[in-house]
This record gives structure tokens, C-alpha cells and sequence, in this order.
């Protein structure tokens, strides 16, 4: 049981790691501006002002931007999974559906940085805490599923 709480426990926290490094607005900081997937505050006459970049996207935003949704739907279907999982299959069949999700969800999160950080050299500034959370994210996703794979095999 102290096993299954904790998976869970480390489960719930990294989707909310990919939440939050999916939503807030520091994937690129400078002294002035503020970026995250969605849009841009710019710092002007003193006051903090927010762009979207729905207007003119770029074509490595947009695949940063689904892939970064996808992590986070790939994860939380993945921890629906394996509640199910743990009520309705028997020993040896649990957990494998659920790794896979979970290494669909390392991959997704694994892009969206990757992308994002192939995109951004040479510019001034730096990464913010949510581009570490995201990397944070792609490592404990792929723990879990290596965590979910070796507990169906451990089941059989």
C-alpha cells in the first residue's frame, strides 16, 4: 500500500509540474520581457503589458504548444488508467497501457523542450522556472513509466 500511495503521490505531482510549466509565463525571461507558450508581457513605461501570440504564431510555438497539452493529457489519462487498471485486470496484465501512456507523455514533454530550446539560441536572456519545470516534468514522467513497467513485471 505504501508503494501504491507513493507511485500515486509522485503521479499527481508531476502532472501538476506539467500544468504549471504548461501555463505560467516563464519559459524565457530577460529584464523586459516575460515569455511562456501561450503569449508575452513586455515591460513598457513601467507597466507590465501581455501579448498574445495568437496573432502571429510561429510554427515551432504551435508544436510546442500541442506538444506540451498532450504531455499533460497523456498524463492525466495515464493516472485514470491505472486506477482503473488496479481494480479491473488481474496480476501480470496491470500497468501496461498506463507505462505506455506515460512514455507518450515523456515524449510529448520531451519535444516541447527540446523544440523550444532548438528555437531560442542567440537570443539575450534566459530560461525561466517553468522551461526547468517542464525538463523536471519530462524526468519524472519517464521514472513512472519505467516504475509502471517493471511493476507489471514484478505482477507476473
Amino acid at each position: 500500500m505504501l508503494v501504491l500511495g507513493g507511485i500515486i503521490f509522485l503521479h499527481v505531482s508531476t502532472i501538476i509540474l506539467l500544468l504549471v510549466a504548461t501555463i505560467d509565463n516563464a519559459w524565457w525571461v530577460t529584464d523586459t520581457v516575460s515569455t511562456d507558450l501561450w503569449g508575452t508581457w513586455e515591460f513598457q513605461s513601467s507597466e507590465w503589458h501581455y501579448f498574445n501570440l495568437k496573432t502571429s504564431p510561429n510554427e515551432f510555438h504551435q508544436s510546442v504548444q500541442a506538444s506540451a497539452v498532450l504531455a499533460c493529457i497523456f498524463s492525466i489519462l495515464a493516472l485514470f488508467v491505472f486506477v482503473a487498471q488496479l481494480f479491473t485486470l488481474p496480476k501480470g496484465q496491470r500497468f501496461t497501457f498506463t507505462g505506455i501512456l506515460q512514455l507518450i507523455s515523456c515524449l510529448c514533454v520531451m519535444i516541447a523542450a527540446s523544440v523550444y530550446t532548438a528555437e531560442l539560441h542567440g537570443e539575450k536572456g534566459g530560461y525561466g522556472h517553468a522551461y526547468i519545470l517542464a525538463w523536471i516534468s519530462f524526468v519524472l514522467t519517464f521514472l513512472l513509466a519505467l516504475t509502471y513497467l517493471i511493476l507489471r513485471k514484478k505482477s507476473e
